[in-house]
């Protein structure tokens, strides 16, 4: 080292690395443009055409487009549709959401893989979750608007909406970054 370190902070120091995040098969993030102007902001978040959603490798028709709020600090996990398919698109318009994957497809090239994520309505992006990747969210201090569109629609009577609980890929996962 270049600079001189008592022994103590020499033997705490860690150095930060910087990985490609982990891939998991089908999940896609596509950053969205947000048009900013003196008296606002506008931003495209599908274009339709007649085989479905454009611009994705994998065909999604929409059949629910819904929008959730999510309370400060508010742990929403985790979800997973496998009754039927149901793939979902994701993007927060308002504050931010800590979104943690889970690839718990059994015949998946990459079972296991879990990926963090950070969606913001300032850096707006498209999220794409296939079905069988299970998917949960932290909402930041503000809370957070999240918008999604999914292939299939609610069923009151026999509701898609699985649960792992929140702490079954450990509890760490939710822990705050305290660098």
């Amino acid at each position: 080292m270049k600079i001189l370190l008592p022994p103590s902070i020499q033997d705490a120091l860690t150095f930060e690395t910087y990985p490609p995040p982990p891939s998991i098969t089908g999940v896609r993030i596509q950053p969205l443009r947000k048009i900013r102007s003196s008296n606002g902001a506008f931003m495209e978040y599908l274009r339709l055409n007649e085989t479905g959603v454009e611009g994705l490798p994998d065909p999604l028709t929409p059949r629910q487009i819904s929008v959730a709020w999510a309370a400060p600090g508010r742990v929403n996990a985790f979800h997973i549709h496998v009754k039927t398919e149901q793939n979902e698109l994701w993007c927060v318009l308002t504050g931010q959401l800590l979104v943690w994957l889970v690839d718990v497809r059994a015949d998946s090239a990459t079972l296991g893989v879990k990926r963090r994520l950070i969606l913001t309505g300032e850096e707006p992006a498209l999220l794409s979750i296939p079905s069988g990747v299970a998917h949960g969210y932290q909402a930041g201090d503000a809370g957070a608007t999240l918008l999604y569109t999914a292939d299939a629609q609610f069923d009151l009577q026999d509701p898609n909406e699985g649960r792992i609980p929140w702490d079954h890929f450990g509890p760490e996962l939710w822990d705050e970054d305290r660098g």
